[in-house]
């Protein structure tokens, strides 16, 4: 469809809104809409952290609203499941069938039935809230939510107590600046403006990263290891602030558990030693331990790409000890931030109502193996096989590792599967029911943010185009349909985006301005203070022994460590391509145009060594199939390492798969995440 054109002279309205998608900047947003249509979507230069800025991709978000191929009524599948064919049917039609569907399964067993979303939206209404309820009435399977960031915040958690961190304004106060893990540029704008102020100030920026990323081009210094080895580098770092004395013992022995253990095991990785781990010069790693001990004040951004190998907890616990042995936290601009979310006060119990569970205790699934999942049989271990899946916010056909799997289980003919969506995703081929979902345009919600401290309120600013329904509608109507009558069902959007902070947070404020600051001092952990039961930052984590786990922060080599296979010997991470997110914006084709095709980039010594050209059609392979797309021979990939830019959609790819086709289903050290960027991997020309 085409935007509708406005044609009456009636005066614009402005609408203030914030971003739903899944990014730490959660940006606030003014939607000009004119005749009912939405004609511009900006940044609001009221809130600080947003500074009337957005990215491209949603600076383009209407042209996602009023996509030609947005989901515009309820379809029903006709043909072969993954086939995408559906014939139009009313709501009543396709809600009478998927209730008398699942009604059939509950019967049975309503852990059969397995609803499956993550952060199409980040909003905590459109997320899990009428959805929560409406689940744990039904009694159906748990949802082990952990495909993104559940092993960073698990090392958060065991030794910051949370996922806390400093304030990312003051950043831009920073006299070194350590960006680990991150595309700034990419996949953190905001912060960038900090940090490009705090250089203009004279602060030196250093880039942690496998991949010569736009970030690592900006910065003094890129320090390029690889895949998997950011504990082998920040204990190596420790090595040199002990033996050099470059440490803080006032704020180690007032804020901290655990110090002489861990200068035992920091003692044991001579910056040699990590040098042959990490794969970089071992002089780089006294350099960069020297700045980090001398340089006040000296904060470190770090992001989601170093949980996602086997280690990833541990490497995020190691690298957040990091500011506590040289007091970095006694400075506002000091310190370190992967996660702000654990700032907030959101009463989830309140939104999602665990306790109508009444008791029950479903069995829990992991969002990460659910390519095993669909085609497990069922087991008196397992449970009852997976008969009815529910797939809202999410598309893990094309983003869950292992994807040939997830795809083959989606493809079974037994299984019922209905898809709530704007679009025909990857995932969408394969549902029973089709049901269209609004965009952040068309409904209330309410946000947190994992980027800043700030309450963002998302007012509807159009009315629903089409036919489409919020999440929460859908699951309200399915409810009635279920014979769920307590009033919880029935409450507004409104009345739950009140809900989500309750007292906490002022409402009329976010009505009023669109959102609210928390109240988090400038420095957080000045005096000690963290949320760990201790009140310390532990580098010993008694919870962690308790588990039979290492109390301390250690390297754990990858699953499939680089150049350890004579038959896949290339690392592959799989980075975010730059204009899309996950597999959000892939199909908007003003962004896809941009990045052209799905590629690899390969670095000139490795696809010299197999034949291949810059530009050449390849397939990537290993045990778990193979990904054709083309090589970019490029200075961005390190020798010995390829980089999978995704998510591409898989029927956009050149031979209808991407590279999550190459991706395991194999789980980190601590948080039962993926490990995305743990995957080896052989290149040859196609």
């Amino acid at each position: 469809m085409a935007a509708p054109i406005p044609d009456s002279g009636v005066q614009a309205q402005q609408v203030r809104g914030a971003c739903p998608h899944d990014c730490p900047d959660t940006c606030a947003l003014v939607t000009t809409v004119q005749d009912g249509v939405a004609i511009r979507v900006q940044g609001n230069p009221a809130h600080a952290p947003t500074g009337g800025v957005l990215c491209k991709k949603v600076s383009h978000y209407t042209e996602r609203v009023y996509h030609p191929e947005r989901l515009l009524q309820p379809l029903r599948r006709v043909g072969p499941k993954g086939a995408g064919q559906f014939e139009p049917v009313d709501w009543d039609t396709a809600l009478d069938a998927i209730a008398a569907r699942l009604k059939a399964i509950a019967a049975r067993d309503p852990q059969a039935i397995l609803p499956y979303s993550y952060c199409g939206t980040m909003g905590l209404v459109q997320g899990e809230a009428m959805a929560g309820r409406f689940f744990h009435q039904l009694g159906a399977s748990l949802l082990d939510r952990t495909i993104c960031a559940s092993a960073g915040a698990e090392g958060l958690t065991h030794t910051l107590g949370g996922k806390v961190g400093m304030k990312v304004e003051f950043f831009a106060e920073a006299k070194l600046i350590l960006v680990w893990g991150s595309n700034s540029i990419a996949s953190n704008l905001h912060f960038w403006r900090l940090a490009q102020e705090a250089k203009r100030q004279g602060a030196k920026l250093v880039c942690i990263d496998p991949r010569r990323t736009e970030t690592a081009e900006k910065c003094h210094e890129h320090v390029q290891l690889l895949p998997g080895t950011d504990a082998a580098l920040a204990l190596a770092l420790m090595h040199e602030l002990v033996v050099n004395d470059w440490l803080d013992h006032d704020y180690i022995a007032r804020h901290t558990l655990g110090f002489e253990a861990l200068r035992e095991r920091a003692l044991r990785w001579t910056p040699e030693r990590a040098a042959e781990v990490c794969g970089i010069p071992a002089q780089q790693i006294r350099d960069l331990a020297r700045d980090y001990g001398t340089t006040k004040p000296a904060a470190i951004r770090l992001n989601y790409g170093v949980q996602r190998v086997r280690g990833g907890g541990n490497a995020v616990r190691a690298v957040c000890c990091l500011p506590a042995l040289t007091g970095a936290w006694r400075h506002r601009a000091g310190g370190v931030l992967l996660s702000s979310g654990g700032f907030y006060p959101v009463d989830r119990a309140a939104l999602q109502r665990p306790d109508l569970l009444a008791g029950r205790q479903p069995r829990t699934i992991n969002m990460v193996q659910i390519g095993d999942a669909l085609l497990h049989a069922g087991s008196p271990q397992f449970g009852p096989q997976i008969e009815a899946v529910v797939v809202y916010n999410s598309n893990p056909v094309a983003v869950a590792p292992e994807s040939g799997r997830v795809a083959r289980g989606f493809a079974r003919e037994d299984l019922f599967t209905v898809v709530i969506d704007q679009f025909r995703t990857d995932t969408a081929d394969y549902a029973d029911y089709l049901l269209p979902a609004t965009t952040q345009l068309e409904h209330w919600d309410i946000h947190l943010s994992y980027g800043h401290t700030d309450v963002l309120l998302n007012r509807p600013a159009i009315a629903p185009v089409g036919q489409a329904r919020p999440n929460t509608q859908v699951f309200r109507d399915l409810a009635a349909r279920m014979g769920f009558d307590d009033p919880l069902f029935r409450e507004s959007d409104e009345s739950l985006c009140r809900q989500a902070y309750g007292p906490q947070v002022d409402f009329e404020l976010l009505l009023q301005q669109g959102f609210a600051n928390l109240k988090v001092p400038e420095a957080p952990f000045a005096e000690g203070g963290f949320p760990t039961r201790s009140g310390r930052c532990e580098f010993f984590s008694e919870a962690l022994a308790r588990q039979g786990l290492d109390g301390l922060p250690d390297h754990v080599p990858n699953h499939e460590p680089a150049g350890s296979s004579e038959r896949y010997p290339l690392a592959m991470i799989s980075p975010p391509a730059r204009n899309f997110l996950n597999s959000t914006f892939v199909n908007v084709r003003s962004l896809r145009d941009i990045e052209g095709e799905p590629i690899l980039e390969m670095h000139a010594d490795d696809a010299a060594a197999r034949g291949i050209r810059d530009a050449q059609v390849v397939r990537v392979f290993n045990d778990r199939g193979e990904y054709v797309c083309k090589a970019r021979v490029s200075p961005r990939a390190r020798p010995g390492v390829v980089n999978g830019l995704g998510v591409w959609w898989r029927k956009l790819g050149l031979a209808g798969t991407n590279v999550n086709q190459l991706t395991s289903q194999k789980l980190t050290d601590m948080g039962r995440a993926p490990v995305f960027y743990d995957c080896l991997v052989e290149v040859q020309p196609a």
